[in-house]
Order: C-alpha cells, then structure tokens, then sequence
C-alpha cells in the first residue's frame, strides 16, 4: 500500500488520541520507519502490523480499528487531499457507488503502482445496491465497511450496511448490500 494510507492511520491516531499514542503503537508494531511518504509504495505487511498495534493498544477488535479507518479514510484524508476527485464520483450516495467501479482508474493515474480492488455493481434499486468487491488483498472487508459509511457520512445518507456473502466463508469475493 502506499504510503498515504500509513499516513493516515497515523493522522487517525494522533488526531483523536495523541503523540505519545502513536509514539507507542509504533512501538508495538516492531516499524522502524520514521515517516511516510505517500506516493512511495510500502509492504502491505506494514500497514496490517499497524493496524494490530493500533488494536492492541486501543483494546479493540482489527475489524473495528479497520473500520473506524476506512470512515476516516473517506472523511478526513480523501475529502481534505482529494476532495476534486471525490467530487467527481457523484452528488449523491448512490451515484458514488454507480461510478466506484470506474473510481481507481482515476487514481491510478495519482499512484501509477496502486493494485486496487475491483467493484462492481448489482440489484440497484431506489434505496439499495449491491456492491461487490474484488481484491487481492485478503481481511480488509471491514475496511470497505468503513469507507462505505464515510461516504455515507460524506453524503449526509444514513446507510445500512449488510454483507451478503464473503471469502471467509469460501465465496469468490464480497458482496454488501448498502440501503439508505
């Protein structure tokens, strides 16, 4: 992953918890990288011992750690550094998701050796959409989640999020049924 998304679990830390927070999730995770930089490419590992660290330390399950960053992803970093490109996806939630398959196509063009996950989309309805999601990167399902409610957020859409199915229990990929 890219630097900027270490960047941000970082930012998340400090912002709600402090320096010294951060200065002893670093700690806990056995990192030995002074800063980030977020157009340099880091071993996915590195961003998933943070997150454990960030566990551990604030006594709370990944999956909520995973969570609670992916709406800081969408409210906080993509919003104030990319609010241009998050514009572009739509006025509204449901746009947003008609338009996230062709979303990493744009930011790829940002990070050149970004090897995004793949979504698509199913069943729209008035109130709902299904949304699929491919990815090499195992665990990070609950990541989705939370960039699915940041949006929610973002949009002033209160969303449910149900998963449908999943590769922890042998489908292909993730499907979540968002209604709003």
């Amino acid at each position: 992953m890219y630097g900027i998304v270490n960047k941000a679990i970082e930012d998340l830390v400090i912002a709600n918890f402090g320096e010294q927070k951060w200065e002893a999730i670093k700690e806990r995770s056995a990192i030995d990288i002074d800063f980030f930089i977020s157009s340099e490419p880091y071993d996915d590992d590195v961003t998933f011992k943070l997150a454990v660290a960030v566990s551990e330390e604030m006594n709370m399950s990944v999956g909520e750690v995973l969570v609670a960053f992916g709406e800081w992803w969408v409210i906080k970093t993509t919003s104030e550094k990319y609010a241009g490109l998050m514009q572009s996806g739509g006025s509204n939630l449901k746009d947003f998701l008609i338009n996230l398959p062709n979303f990493h196509n744009r930011v790829m063009l940002i990070y050149p050796k970004l090897t995004p996950p793949e979504f698509k989309i199913s069943d729209v309805t008035e109130n709902s959409i299904h949304l699929h999601y491919f990815s090499k990167r195992e665990g990070l399902q609950e990541f989705v989640r939370g960039l699915i409610q940041g949006l929610g957020i973002m949009y002033k859409t209160p969303t449910t999020i149900e998963l449908l199915q999943s590769r922890n229990e042998g489908s292909s990929h993730e499907i979540f049924k968002i209604s709003w």
